[in-house]
Parts: structure tokens; C-alpha cells; sequence
């Protein structure tokens, strides 16, 4: 069942979104050579705490982390490591935060030092694809309206949109209803209506769709070797139109 916010609940919501805007434009700063995403994981943990948030999913269906570090060939769910990052890669943290028992959610990525012209192109595509779905995201359009935007901007840059993992419903939940894939015709689908809270959260593959899972059953990765990138917003729905309660101040 989809669970429609009210005005003073998506205020309410700003909190936690605010603190996971912050965390990104924090960690901006720190993604270099030789920094590890270990670091970053350490960083969260400190930076929530300081903040009176919960890191969401640490122990969530078992997983370990309050963050989630995906580099290169990774698409999602990767696990922090003590590995350097090194010139040229890529690499998505997620971080999902709890504040006054609601749920903040957004993964950005980030460029460690000097990347390829190929790196460079699906990370800005893999935004505009995120922002021109928030742009479709206003009452009485279907998802397939939004994703259609998503996945037509991808396909006709030349890049593939992951089907295997969902964008979701937010609130006191890190997953609540509806859960839908980044693709989609227009017209089709749920209709959106005020007060839907939700993530889109487009993972974009340089090579083709597929994915394969590691063997820590989370790591999930291009099957084909090849880079993938992604951008998330909590967004609210609203009668004024989308409001993105991740959003980072420039």
C-alpha cells in the first residue's frame, strides 16, 4: 500500500534529507587518489552521529555498512574497503540516514582525480537523466512518464539503464511502496499523486544492462566489465511539483 504524506510529514522529512545533502557536499571534498572508501565509511558514521542520525543500514537484511561504495564496474551495494582509490576512477557512495524517525536517501558519483573523456560523459548523462525524471514528476503523470524521460536520455546517448534494482517509496522506511524499475512507456503505470514520497535513482551502464552479484550476496556489477554510474533524490510529490528533499546547496 502506497502511504501518502501529508504538508507537515514531507517538512517533517527535511531533516534527514538535509543531512544526507550535507554528508555528500562534505565528502566532495575528501574523494582524491589514494583516499579509501573505508575512510568515507568511517567519515559517515562520524558525520550522522554529530548530526543525531541513525545510519539506516547498518544491519539492514544483514547488511554491515552505513554507507555504500561503488567503483567503476560496480552498480550498487558495494562494501567499503581498504583499498586506495586511484586516479581515474569512479566511484557512487549511498548513504541512508533516520532523523526524528524519517528516512533521507541519495547516492552520488564522484570522480577520483583526472577521469577518461568516457567516465566524464556517463556521469553527466547519468545526472541529467535523474533531474529530467524529476522534472516528469509532478501530479497526475504516470511513472512510466518519469522513466520514459530516464531512459530515452540514456538509450539515446548510448548507455543502458540497470532494470534489476528499483526505485522506492520513502518515509519511515528506508523501502516502502511503490517500487518500480528506471524504465518506461509513457502513460503507463501508477498515477503519481501529492503527497508520494520516492526515490529516483538511476543506475546507467556504459555497456550493456546485465548485472551480476559477488559472492557477499550485495555487490552487484556490470556483467560486461563495464562503468556504471548513478544519482539519487528523495523527492516529494506536491501540487506546487517536485520538491528534492536531498538536494545539495551549490
Amino acid at each position: 500500500m502506497i502511504t501518502l504524506k501529508s504538508k507537515a510529514e514531507i517538512e517533517q522529512m527535511r531533516k534527514a534529507g538535509r543531512i544526507v545533502a550535507a554528508f555528500h557536499q562534505a565528502i566532495a571534498g575528501m574523494i582524491r587518489p589514494g583516499v579509501t572508501t573505508l575512510d568515507i565509511e568511517l567519515f559517515a558514521v562520524r558525520f550522522l552521529k554529530e548530526n543525531n542520525a541513525r545510519a539506516y543500514t547498518v544491519g539492514y537484511n544483514g547488511y554491515p555498512y552505513a554507507t555504500c561504495a561503488s567503483v567503476n564496474d560496480v552498480i550498487a551495494h558495494g562494501f567499503p574497503s581498504p583499498k586506495p582509490l586511484k586516479e581515474g576512477d569512479i566511484v557512487t557512495i549511498d548513504i541512508v540516514a533516520e532523523a526524528d524517525g524519517w528516512i533521507g536517501d541519495s547516492a552520488w558519483s564522484y570522480a577520483v582525480g583526472e577521469v577518461s573523456e568516457e567516465a566524464r560523459n556517463l556521469m553527466r548523462v547519468t545526472k541529467e537523466c535523474l533531474y529530467l525524471g524529476i522534472e516528469m514528476a509532478v501530479v497526475g503523470n504516470r511513472i512510466g512518464d518519469v522513466m520514459h524521460a530516464v531512459q530515452s536520455h540514456a538509450e539515446r546517448n548510448g548507455y543502458s539503464v540497470v532494470r534489476d534494482l528499483l526505485g522506492h517509496g520513502v518515509g519511515r522506511e528506508m523501502h516502502e511502496e511503490p517500487n518500480y524499475p528506471h524504465v518506461g512507456k509513457p502513460g503507463k503505470g501508477f498515477r503519481l499523486k501529492e503527497g508520494m514520497v520516492m526515490t529516483i535513482e538511476p543506475m546507467i551502464n556504459a555497456g550493456k544492462a546485465f548485472m551480476t552479484v559477488d559472492a557477499d550476496g550485495w555487490t552487484a556489477r556490470t556483467a560486461d566489465g563495464s562503468l556504471s554510474a548513478q544519482y539519487e533524490h528523495t523527492i516529494a510529490i506536491t501540487a506546487d511539483g517536485p520538491i528534492i528533499l536531498t538536494e545539495q546547496k551549490n
